[in-house]
């Protein structure tokens, strides 16, 4: 899989959770999102201690807290979606601030905003201790179909490069003097995009066949072997188990 890509969400750091190898940290992110999706939207309580879990885990990662509430940003939509339901909702209404609202909309808003802001924290946590290529090598050591794994590598890598190449068009266009303001330069812009298809996928056949040439044969060989001891596996499943023991204690309560 070559080399490391840095990402916008990874932040370099020499913390015990950044060394613990990938494929532990993504079994222990999947538990803590099972878990907390799995606990009934009236246990507001429980929804609490997972925050802490996520800060505690933070703290140890020595991501900021400003690092991780910027990150979260990207569920802006979802908040959205969530502040509309309980307007369009259907059933028993209730009064607030003078508003008439559905007690069910009230409720899925919750169940909305509580577990999808505790499942991107896990998420940006994640990424935030792990590379690109890490995760890759993660999901390739717990057995995910290595056609995905490969798919999602070379996404990873010519997602780089062609970046890069509308970068280089970019600035040839605006070298000669081309500045796109309005509905008749369109046709230019489709033009850049079409040689820019072309030229993606000529770079695609071309590793092609230099892949064939070396001998691929729809498998790529392992170049490290990815292993993690006990010690480190209780250490990454620590966040989960702990967010089970909350689930627990919520139905002896």
């Amino acid at each position: 899989m070559g080399a490391g890509h840095a990402h916008g969400l990874y932040r370099h750091g020499h913390s015990r959770v950044h060394r613990l190898p990938p494929h532990t940290k993504l079994a222990a992110a999947f538990a803590f999102v099972v878990v907390v999706v799995s606990t009934p939207r009236e246990a507001m309580w429980a929804f609490g201690l997972y925050a802490l879990l996520i800060a505690s885990a933070a703290a140890a990662a020595r991501v900021p807290p400003g690092f991780l509430l910027t990150r979260l940003l990207i569920e802006i939509p979802f908040v959205a979606f969530a502040v509309l339901m309980p307007f369009v909702a259907q059933g028993e209404r209730t009064e607030v601030l003078g508003l008439s609202l559905s007690v069910n909309g009230l409720w899925g808003a919750w169940n909305v905003l509580a577990k999808g802001t505790l499942g991107v924290a896990a998420s940006v946590l994640l990424a935030a201790t792990t590379e690109l290529r890490e995760l890759l090598l993660g999901l390739q050591r717990l057995r995910l179909p290595s056609l995905l794994v490969q798919i999602a590598s070379f996404m990873i890598r010519y997602g780089d490069l062609i970046t890069d190449e509308m970068r280089r068009m970019r600035i040839a266009r605006e070298s000669r003097g081309f500045e796109a303001r309005g509905v008749r330069h369109w046709g230019v812009l489709a033009q850049s995009a079409g040689a820019l298809f072309i030229r993606s996928y000529e770079r695609g056949e071309r590793v092609h066949l230099a892949m064939v040439s070396r001998g691929y044969t729809g498998a790529m060989p392992v170049i490290d072997e990815v292993t993690a001891s006990r010690a480190q596996w209780s250490y990454a499943m620590a966040l989960p188990g702990a967010a089970l023991a909350v689930r627990l204690l919520g139905w002896t309560l």
